[in-house]
């Protein structure tokens, strides 16, 4: 959560917050939530501290700006960073929640993370998702002692976003430079470009990183559309279902489930259950989930 560990003096007093996201579009890596506070008297001078669209500015200086606002003892900070897979789940749910909700969920998150922690907020900038109006009056329900600014733009207009902006944008670099890839393929490589479904190198890696059985390694937003092209030539499994269950119940013939090995995918056959529970001759994703067969339920 950034700086919203310890309450500082001057966070007492009138606070503004901006808040934004990073990785909202691209098809690899998490979705980053930030926001930036300070005492509204410090307004005029944050203004001052070259704060801008993180868009609009080179890597180098963003870096630069992210460590010079977190030693800024004026300044507060904290992030929420969205694991693709929580991304994935939710919205393939069965009561799905689409992004434009997990977006909202998270701003109100920080906001009330904020409140909790002490923090007396007055006015809170919103880079907007989805209508402007239709979000800050949701805002304002939840929060009505807040005064909300939701608006486009919002990060090249208000500089207490801007420097949100930032916050998000460098926490999410950090995140995909960073991250350990939980596969043990041994063809796993991280030239992935930039993550946006655009790009080239990014739909190489996409297509190289593909598996017919068990899809894309986690770092991938498999609810996103443009993963469909790449499942094309997927494995089909059918999975005997509870509705086949009562079929049988009922005396009624149930469908039969389709196996992997009816649909032209073989493995290593089990020799014995020990040798099953082991990991031996079985396939690397439920070797490096620790995976084990169970006789008995």
């Amino acid at each position: 959560m950034g700086s919203l560990g310890q309450l500082p003096i001057w966070a007492s007093k009138p606070c503004i917050m901006g808040i934004d996201e990073a990785g909202r579009g691209p098809v690899l890596g998490p979705m980053v939530y930030g926001c930036l506070y300070c005492a509204r008297s410090y307004q005029k001078t944050l203004s001052t501290l070259q704060f801008a669209d993180s868009k609009t500015l080179k890597e180098e200086k963003r870096e630069e700006l992210f460590e010079e606002l977190k030693t800024n003892e004026s300044i507060g900070w904290a992030v929420d960073v969205i694991d693709p897979r929580d991304l994935s789940a939710k919205m393939l749910k069965k009561t799905k929640i689409n992004l434009n909700e997990i977006s909202h969920n998270s701003a109100i998150g920080l906001v009330r993370k904020a409140l909790d922690l002490g923090v007396l907020l007055t006015e809170v900038y919103v880079d907007t998702v989805g209508d402007p109006e239709k979000y800050r009056v949701k805002l304002s329900e939840i929060f009505p002692a807040i005064k909300f600014v939701v608006a486009k733009k919002a990060d090249s207009l208000y500089p207490v976003v801007s420097g949100a902006s930032i916050v998000a944008k460098v926490t999410r670099d950090r995140a995909l430079r960073d991250w350990v890839l939980d596969e043990t393929a041994e063809n796993m490589q991280r030239n992935f470009g930039s993550g946006y479904p655009g790009d080239p190198e990014t739909k190489a890696w996409l297509d190289h990183h593909k598996h017919g059985v068990f899809g894309f390694p986690t770092l991938v937003r498999f609810s996103w559309g443009t993963c469909n092209s790449y499942s094309k030539d997927n494995v089909e499994v059918l999975w005997e279902s509870d509705a086949n269950d009562e079929d049988e119940s009922n005396g009624r013939a149930s469908k039969r489930q389709v196996k992997l090995t009816d649909i032209g995918f073989t493995g290593v056959k089990r020799r014995s259950e020990d040798i099953e529970s082991s990991g031996k001759g079985r396939c690397k994703f439920f070797q490096a989930r620790k995976l084990e067969l169970l006789s008995q339920f």
